[in-house]
């Protein structure tokens, strides 16, 4: 069972090997490839899962910013809001700044993406939904509110991931079937999964749109909501009942 896997974003690609030889994985070794690179979020969109526009950045490749707006620019690997910033591209100070972090990126043979930056972040936040295996497959457990976390341009973060402001908060209909979707469109089927976090903020017009799909060392945030412990340790047993009768 993966936990706190934390620096894999620093060596993915030893991350993945490895978890390839673990014979028995909760969540299966092809979904931790899958979903420790957020191109995931480009084949979300194409099965019709409402997500945040990005545009990709491969290394070698030049960027133009858009003559405006605020956009956040990060690695296509990465976690904990390590190396990721947010630029107000009308002013030249930040523009400069944005397009010096794509290069960065680049220069380290990380592909970049970059998207816009929804305000509605500042007021509402983020909305995570945890999910927990149970013997008909994912059940949605609780939800929480994060705070805004990106306030400017990457000054680097301290530790492994970015402090965050969480607090107990009840799913809304349209939020649980946007995530219900995502986790359908999740290769092989989100029946073989453990567990899941659905991280969504408000688009433009207020709907839903996933910004992340956690599949790999979700935090699962079971001291916000009353019962997700029992919940999260009968997910494991649940597993566990299936692997030993599968064996």
């Amino acid at each position: 069972m993966l936990r706190s896997p934390w620096d894999y974003a620093l060596r993915r690609d030893e991350f993945v090997a490895w978890a390839d030889t673990v014979s028995r994985l909760a969540d299966p070794a092809d979904v931790v490839r899958w979903n420790t690179d957020k191109r995931y979020l480009a084949e979300l969109s194409a099965a019709g899962v409402p997500t945040v526009p990005t545009a990709w950045v491969a290394p070698g490749e030049s960027w133009e910013p858009p003559a405006g707006g605020e956009y956040v620019v990060k690695p296509a690997v990465s976690i904990g809001s390590r190396d990721t910033g947010r630029y107000d591209l009308t002013d030249p100070e930040h523009r400069a700044l944005a397009v010096a972090h794509v290069r960065r990126l680049s220069d380290a043979g990380r592909l970049a993406m970059v998207q816009p930056y929804l305000p509605a972040v500042d007021t509402a936040g983020e909305t995570a939904l945890l999910f927990l295996a149970g013997p008909g497959g994912l059940r949605f457990s609780h939800a929480i509110r994060k705070g805004p976390m990106l306030t400017g341009p990457d000054l680097g973060v301290e530790g492994l991931y970015k402090a965050e402001a969480i607090t107990p908060r009840t799913a809304t209909p349209e939020q649980l079937t946007v995530a219900e979707r995502a986790l359908t469109a999740v290769p092989g089927g989100p029946e073989r999964l453990l567990y899941a976090r659905v991280d969504l903020i408000p688009g433009p017009d207020g709907a839903p749109v996933l910004v992340e799909l956690e599949l790999t060392e979700p935090s699962l945030l079971i001291g916000y909501a009353d019962g997700a412990p029992d919940r999260l340790a009968e997910a494991v047993l649940t597993r566990l009942r299936l692997s030993r009768s599968a064996h």
